[in-house]
């Protein structure tokens, strides 16, 4: 990874703002945009940003389920599918 290449000023943001958009949607790699020194944001094109949101969601969703099975929370596929089938019947 050439993190350096990634890591940009505010004034070339400023000054770049077209090329930018351009260099991170054709690469999907984002781009920390500094100030004095220190990093202030990152700017992501959408398909990547949207494939991050739906990575986290998962492993949300992944730590519920290990907590829930930690806990004792589980059902057997008889009983989720005996469950869905009297909901399926109402």
């Amino acid at each position: 990874m050439q993190l350096a290449n990634d890591i940009k000023p505010v004034t070339y943001l400023k000054s770049r703002a077209a090329d930018v958009l351009k260099y991170i949607n054709e690469t999907h790699r984002p781009m920390i945009i500094t100030q004095n020194g220190e990093a202030k944001a990152v700017i992501q094109d959408p398909q990547s940003y949207e494939e991050m949101k739906n990575a986290l969601a998962m492993m949300r969703l992944l730590t519920l389920a290990e907590k829930d099975i930690k806990a004792g929370k589980v059902y057997s596929e008889d009983e989720v599918f005996d469950a869905v089938e009297a909901l399926l019947d109402k």
